[in-house]
């Protein structure tokens, strides 16, 4: 009788010659293989597909993490190591471990929303509230922080038992981005997308640490003001398309007076007459008072004296897409500019919106604007050396050792110092070698008149 039939009938056992899970829902995040009274033989083969990663806990410690990829598991495997010991045992104490099956591909469209107001101090409007929704997507990057963090022994985890936390924690990073920004309300909708990428960036440190989860990618669908400001909004937004005042107080009056007229009855009629009279008088006195005193409303504090118009806003730093030998990414003016000056032999590529194609820096004049100028040669150094040659004998400065190399580049020249074991060829000499590649080639001439 063979060693698995033995273990068959000692620990009745069925044997699992496959291990995997399929997975047939949308929001199962970690799933409990059964392994109860089953055996892992040395046959066994463990199969992780895409999206999956395998978790082994042996006698109740993490043992080993398997990606994706098919496992032969025998003796050699760490996490199902203790049970082939077990059989030396005659069986005196059998297999206790867990296999947990994660899902690692993205959960998408999980909604986030403001459970209560942000309060943030505007320049304009003052103290204003601001709620917020929006979607967001994870995934698991550290199966075994998750499994030790999270969900400890729970056999079926979905993602309706951490996503109030995942929301909790985005929303305060929402309202640390929105109110650190400090930009005004009027302006919110153009930067969305700035705000998503950077609650993203900033709180994905503390979930892969904490979690093992990752944020990948995080968008605010919209930022909604209370009922009141929108209501100031519009009207702020009716007096600037009307623009004269007087003209908005006459056809207010003119509205006022139709409708009061149109009271059925005598005593509506006269009542009608009366109110219209009264408001014609009321109105007349407004509209001579704005005459005199010309002015500009301001949903704060209502109709004043001309007030100066507020800075316009910042203008936003030019953005380029760049490529180079530091890789792609979307860079500053500055950041460019620094990349360029740190290499210029190098291909530096860049394209904005509006280009055709990718061009050179040397070619958009904002960037070849900043970049530095190439630095120019050092002076020669008055070095002497002992000169022989086509130009004589005696004491020659480099200055002079190297008039005389380009007057006849193709003569013996040799040199000697204090140092030197023996006469050396001229351009074999260090100083000399070093200032004729310094020194630009002189340019070709001009051909010859015909």
């Amino acid at each position: 009788m063979g060693i698995w039939d033995t273990l068959k009938q000692h620990a009745g056992a069925q044997f699992l010659e496959l291990i995997q899970w399929t997975d047939d829902t949308r929001d199962t995040i970690v799933y409990r293989f059964p392994v109860f009274n089953q055996a892992i033989t040395d046959k066994s083969k463990l199969v992780v597909r895409e999206g999956q990663a395998a978790v082994f806990v042996s006698e109740g410690k993490l043992s080993d993490v398997f990606g994706p990829g098919t496992y032969t598991l025998d003796t050699r495997n760490t996490p199902i190591l203790s049970f082939f010991t077990s059989i030396a045992y005659s069986l005196n104490y059998p297999y206790k471990g867990d296999i947990y099956f994660i899902t690692t591909r993205q959960f998408t469209e999980s909604p986030w929303g403001t459970p209560n107001p942000i309060v943030m101090r505007d320049a304009e409007f003052g103290m204003i509230r601001l709620r917020g929704h929006g979607v967001y997507s994870y995934r698991i990057t550290d199966p075994a922080a998750f499994i030790r963090q999270v969900v400890g022994t729970d056999g079926l985890f979905t993602t309706s038992e951490i996503n109030g936390q995942l929301k909790r924690k985005l929303v305060a990073a929402v309202a640390d981005t929105i109110g650190q920004a400090r930009i005004p309300i009027l302006d919110l909708a153009a930067k969305y997308m700035d705000f998503g990428d950077e609650v993203r960036d900033r709180i994905n440190p503390t979930f892969q640490q904490s979690y093992g989860v990752t944020i990948t990618d995080f968008t605010i669908v919209n930022l909604t003001l209370p009922e009141e400001v929108e209501k100031a909004l519009d009207t702020r937004t009716k007096m600037g398309v009307l623009g004269d005042l007087g003209a908005y107080t006459q056809l207010k009056a003119a509205e006022a007076i139709g409708t009061a007229a149109a009271n059925p009855g005598m005593a509506g009629a006269a009542m009608g007459m009366g109110l219209g009279f009264g408001m014609g008088n009321t109105m007349g006195a407004t509209m001579a008072s704005a005459a005199a005193s010309p002015g500009v409303f301001n949903p704060q504090t209502g109709l004043g004296g001309a007030a100066p118009a507020p800075p316009p806003p910042p203008p936003l730093a030019p953005k380029f897409h760049y490529a180079g030998p530091s890789g792609q990414a979307e860079l500053s003016l500055d950041d460019v500019v620094r990349r360029v000056t740190a290499d210029r032999t190098a291909n530096h590529m860049v394209w904005a919106a509006g280009w055709a194609g990718w061009k050179a820096w040397a070619d958009v004049p904002e960037i070849a604007g900043r970049v530095p100028p190439v630095p120019a040669a050092p002076p020669v150094p008055n070095v002497s050396f002992h000169y022989h040659g086509p130009g004589g004998s005696g004491e020659k400065t480099l200055a002079e050792v190297l008039d005389l190399l380009r007057r006849d580049p193709s003569g013996a020249h040799v040199l000697w110092k204090a140092g030197f074991d023996g006469w050396k060829p001229a351009r074999d000499v260090d100083e000399v070698r070093a200032a004729l590649a310094s020194v630009p080639p002189p340019p070709p001439a001009p051909p010859p008149l015909r």
